[in-house]
């Protein structure tokens, strides 16, 4: 009996131990649907009930995943909760390291909308529109908030909003849907215009370019590093900048999908597939230097409405990026789950390639959902797909895990080391770190690299590590324009023009002929972009210089915008003392010094934050005027308002803003259906606070919702409409719509 009761005691409390051990109990998610390139195997990092619509994912210096989540957003064909605050960042953890996430905590909550996050600066910066926040980090909780910009975002449709927070070599963050771009030095945030690029996500190649895209064009690009073609105020570039690198749009589901206007000619082939791309985002240059060889620095791209992820190889030409297709008819990666949304992709610190998918039905915004997909979306259940989210990881099959490193515990020598590691997301870590450290320490061991021949990529990485740390000199630069190679000259060029005074022209003269004789066009191309800084120094010197590169590259429009970008000022007088043979640059010089007198600046500069796209305001003003008594659905409600829903009222956009300005009394036919409703619908032309523009977005939100042909009206002809007053000076009858119809 004894023993029995001491087996008791001792089991008891076993389990009491037992339940004491943390649990490591991962999610099982079936991925039979799903078919990834052969050689490369797909992996389920986290999942439901850790995530719940994530939009965003970023790595802290212990390899942690931390997350942005979106749970509020399309809930709902209507948006319901949209402004709800339900979103959150999380922080999620491997215990058991075997590479799947076992437990998340919450880092901050009752968010609406949290658009981006990025780790940087030894906290997170984050935003949550309109502001964008940085907050430190003490035992995972946030400390000592502080608003970056309070302008960052426009609040409402998400789809409009900057986002990205990507860090750059050049130490400088970039957005998405953003015309500027931050950093912080010594403890104070800039914030500085930069070139408006792309609409969800961004990247940036081994050289410090950036990459991004728009619903309908995969990928987009500049071929020259951010803001070498904006210097001078007053010109705007469009050839080097922006620019389209694949005309090829082509996608190649493995089914049909719902997608938005899949009625509209060339959507969909004759067995529902999708044809082009309506929904690109997240652009990706892969830089983990895990993959094999020919993926180095290929550019992967999420098309989340054919539930796919395209692949583009790039081939550099010095002054130029063009991109192609890695197949065709086939993707990297396909499934037939029409709930795989990938929304956004990583390099990881493990070097594999990680998929945000946001899995959900509905991703498109309420704004913009079209009365063909309403139908498809109810048909197929889609909108009741809302509590889920997976990261996956997609891996070299045999790729070993490794355990990631912490930077917060590496000293200064193996941060420098790291800036030769394989792995660019490892090399950017490292280079930030040194800076946020303020490592001084490390000049030395950075001025060794940067003379390291062997491993450009890292002297470039060297180079703007002592930029961050204000390390810079003259004849440091000098030393890496005349010998590095052709990518780490380009830099040195770039960062030059602050260090030339006229104490060095000399040497800087014999440096720009040195460059000249090489006879390389990327040497060239950024020589171009500063020799306006050169001449304004001496222009006895350099002004040949100028002319000899105008000469020469007469037949690339990049060159010239290069040259203009560089001038300062007095393009009069540089006209007159150039006989150049390029008359693009003269013509290019005489739009500048035009707009430098009537002060006309690049739209960049003058831009201070974004304004809320049309048809998210007019859907706004419909339901807080219009849907109470035509539905939130354009249904219309019996006895108070006829659908409008497909009809004919809504296609006609004249008719239509006479309506909305007028008013209307009944009765009114739509479809064939009379509808002799006792009350008359009163007109907004009475409402001092609703301008002509409010009137263009209603018309643009509603033709876009209910009808299969959105339209919008010009702000003139809407002021024309509404000095066009009925007979009764109330309200228009249907027979006066009828009749205007007419003429």
């Amino acid at each position: 009996m004894k023993y029995c009761r001491s087996t008791v005691f001792f089991g008891a409390l076993i389990l009491l131990f037992s339940n004491c051990k943390p649990s490591y109990e991962e999610p099982q998610i079936a991925l039979d649907s799903y078919k990834v390139e052969e050689g490369f195997e797909l992996e389920v990092v986290a999942s439901e009930p850790f995530l719940k619509a994530p939009v965003t994912i970023d790595f802290d210096d212990q390899g942690r995943i931390w997350v942005a989540q979106m749970p509020g957003y399309m809930n709902d064909m209507q948006g319901s909760d949209e402004t709800a605050p339900v979103g959150s960042i999380d922080i999620l953890e491997d215990l058991d390291n075997d590479g799947v996430v076992d437990h998340a905590k919450t880092f901050l909550d009752s968010l609406v909308m949290p658009r981006a996050l990025a780790h940087v600066y030894g906290g997170l910066l984050y935003s949550e529109p309109p502001f964008l926040y940085f907050v430190e980090i003490k035992d995972d909780k946030p400390v000592n908030r502080v608003v970056v910009d309070s302008i960052y975002a426009v609040e409402g449709n998400p789809e409009h909003q900057p986002n990205g927070l990507m860090m750059n070599l050049d130490n400088w963050l970039y957005n998405a849907k953003s015309n500027f771009r931050y950093r912080r030095v010594k403890g104070v945030w800039k914030k500085e215009a930069t070139t408006f690029r792309g609409q969800w996500g961004i990247s940036h190649d081994n050289f410090g370019r950036l990459y991004f895209n728009d619903n309908s064009r995969q990928l987009l690009g500049d071929h020259v590093l951010p803001n070498v073609l904006v210097k001078n105020k007053y010109y705007s570039p469009k050839y080097g900048v922006n620019r389209m690198l694949t005309d090829d749009q082509r996608v190649y589901p493995v089914h049909a999908t719902t997608v938005n206007r899949g009625y509209a000619k060339g959507v969909l082939n004759q067995d529902s597939i999708l044809v082009k791309a309506t929904a690109a985002c997240a652009p990706l240059v892969y830089r983990g230097g895990a993959f094999p060889e020919a993926y180095d620095e290929n550019v992967f791209v999420c098309i989340p409405e054919g539930n796919l992820i395209k692949r583009n190889l790039l081939t550099f030409t010095g002054d130029s990026t063009i991109a192609k297709q890695a197949y065709e008819g086939r993707e990297f990666l396909t499934s037939t789950d029409e709930g795989f949304r990938p929304v956004n992709l990583n390099n990881g610190p493990d070097g594999s390639m990680y998929i945000t998918d946001m899995h959900r039905g509905m991703i498109g915004h309420h704004a913009y959902l079209s009365p063909y997909l309403k139908k498809k979306v109810a048909v197929n259940k889609l909108d009741t797909l809302i509590n889920f989210g997976r990261i996956l990881r997609v891996k070299k099959v045999g790729q070993p895990h490794e355990a990631v490193r912490n930077f917060s515990e590496m000293n200064t020598k193996q941060l420098i080391a790291l800036l030769k590691d394989k792995n660019g997301w490892v090399r950017d870590r490292a280079q930030q770190q040194l800076i946020y450290r303020n490592q001084k320490d490390a000049i030395e061991g950075l001025e060794e690299l940067l003379e390291d021949g062997q491993n450009p990529i890292a002297q470039i990485h060297a180079l703007y590590t002592l930029e961050g740390l204000d390390a810079l000199s003259y004849d440091l630069l000098v030393k890496a324009a005349r010998s590095g190679a052709a990518d780490l000259t380009a830099h040195a060029l770039v960062l030059l023009p602050p260090f030339v005074t006229k104490t060095n022209t000399d040497q800087t003269e014999t440096l720009v002929t040195e460059l000249l004789n090489k006879n390389n066009v990327t040497i060239d191309l950024y020589l171009s972009s500063i020799i306006g800084n050169l001449v304004a120094q001496d222009e006895s010197r350099f002004l040949s210089v100028m002319e000899k590169l105008s000469t020469k590259y007469v037949n690339k429009p990049i060159f010239t915008e290069a040259l203009v970008s560089g001038i300062t000022g007095g393009e009069e007088d540089l006209q007159t003392a150039m006989a150049s043979g390029n008359p693009k640059l003269a013509e290019a010089m005489a739009t500048s010094a035009t707009k430098r007198k009537e002060d006309k600046v690049n739209p960049i500069f003058a831009r201070k934050s974004l304004v809320e796209d049309t048809r998210t305001s007019g859907a706004k003003m419909f339901y807080e005027i219009c849907a109470s008594c035509h539905g939130v659905n354009g249904q219309g409600i019996e006895g108070l308002a006829p659908p409008l829903m497909g009809s004919e009222h809504v296609a006609n956009t004249e008719r239509l803003g006479l309506i909305i300005l007028h008013g209307l009394e009944g009765p009114i036919t739509v479809k064939g259906e009379q509808y002799n409703l006792n009350l008359a619908m009163p007109g907004l032309i009475r409402n001092e606070d609703i301008s002509n523009k409010d009137i263009a977005d209603i018309i643009s939100y509603v033709t876009n919702a209910f009808s299969d042909q959105p339209k919008r009206l010009k702000i003139d002809k809407i002021e024309e409409l509404r000095q066009t007053k009925p007979k009764s000076g109330t309200e228009y009858t249907e027979q006066e719509l009828l009749d205007y119809s007419k003429k």
